[in-house]
């Protein structure tokens, strides 16, 4: 690819090699993400429709047929009620609304830690990548020097090849670790807007419960009491 001399040295093909390696996986992981950001984003923009077009809680907690983050808080937020109601243990103790913030808190973060995924990986390339490539020229200099040592002479015809790989892999460095610190920060950037905007419909997922005096909206298998209903016209005027 690099159209290297033969007589290059092992060490630098060596680092060349990672490095392209890196950026394999680098462009991999911002596809991936790429991919998971816009399905979240569909998902939760799908779901809020839904459960704010919906006349009652009743209606909110028998929505189907979603997978998005925000669904899986609203779930989890129905069933901690439901829980709350029919058990009694130290998992489920405290009052309704505290049992409530608990289990949202939890299921908010643990779909952090699952966008956080891949995050890691794009930080650690974006600040070693540098620092190999510069290993990499280090070692070409190094190299040239003892060619150089070798035949004797400086001329252009023994030093160009060996510096000019021992540069070479300096930039490649640098260009691999430009798009993964981009990338970590484009994807951090939408991993904390996700973080507010599930922090904010969980705010106002309680106001809706606080606004119905925390009615038991889901029975044992799941689905919402009917004891909730008719208590707002839409769950977005409950916010209100």
């Amino acid at each position: 690819m690099f159209n290297l001399d033969p007589n290059a040295s092992p060490i630098v093909v060596g680092v060349l090699v990672s490095l392209i390696l890196a950026s394999v996986v680098t462009w991999t992981i911002v596809l991936l993400k790429t991919i998971q950001v816009w399905r979240m984003r569909r998902e939760n923009n799908k779901f809020r429709a839904a459960f704010w077009a919906a006349k009652d809680l009743q209606a909110a907690a028998n929505l189907e047929g979603f997978n998005g983050p925000v669904y899986r808080v609203a779930q989890v937020g129905f069933h901690a009620l439901n829980e709350a109601d029919s058990v009694d243990d130290l998992r489920h103790s405290g009052d309704r609304q505290e049992v409530l913030e608990r289990s949202l808190r939890q299921q908010i973060q643990k779909e952090r830690v699952t966008r956080e995924s891949g995050l890691v990986v794009l930080a650690s390339i974006g600040s070693t990548s540098p620092f190999v490539g510069l290993f990499g020229t280090v070692w070409g200099i190094m190299h040239a020097l003892t060619d150089i040592s070798k035949s004797g002479t400086a001329s252009l015809d023994v030093v160009a090849g060996p510096i000019g790989e021992a540069l070479l892999a300096t930039g490649v460095g640098i260009a691999v670790a430009v798009p993964a610190v981009l990338a970590y920060n484009f994807f951090l950037r939408r991993l904390k807007t996700s973080s507010n905007n599930l922090d904010d419909f969980a705010e106002d997922l309680i106001k809706v419960l606080r606004r119905v005096s925390y009615r038991k909206v889901v029975d044992a298998n799941g689905k919402a009491d009917a004891s909730s209903a008719g208590v707002v016209h839409t769950l977005k005027g409950a916010v209100a």
